[in-house]
């Protein structure tokens, strides 16, 4: 499975981005699909995940009520809307696919090493 990220952007806070992760290869289709993101001198942090079906989702406490992660397997992407943006929602964003152990919402699923494949990831820039 390889992922393509894009969507990124600068945005004034407040204001709104939605990404999109596109996927090739059959097999995302069966797969959880997550995003996490990573800002200057921080470690990767998850974002959002996604079950196979989309029947299932599960959020970070900080952007809660802000970001929607959604799926659409007949085109195999994942999107992640973000809505209220501000500076500390500024990070390189990566999307990530197939979950390796546990179910989207158990402590497996955010962590980053349990995700079998990444995307290059997009930069998105919350200026204030």
């Amino acid at each position: 499975v390889q992922l393509q990220a894009s969507g990124g952007g600068l945005v004034q806070a407040g204001g709104s981005l939605r990404l999109s992760c596109a996927a090739s290869g059959r097999t995302f289709r069966t797969s959880s699909a997550a995003w996490f993101r990573q800002a200057p001198g921080k470690e990767r942090e998850f974002v959002a995940g996604i079950a196979v079906s989309g029947d299932s989702t599960y959020y970070a406490d900080s952007v809660k009520g802000r970001f929607t992660i959604s799926r659409d397997n007949a085109k195999s992407t994942v999107y992640l809307q973000m809505n209220s943006l501000n500076p500390e929602d500024t990070a390189v964003y990566y999307c990530a696919a197939r979950l390796l152990k546990g179910y989207i919402g158990g402590a497996s699923s955010t962590d980053s090493t349990s995700y079998a494949y990444w995307g290059q990831g997009t930069q998105v820039t919350v200026s204030s």
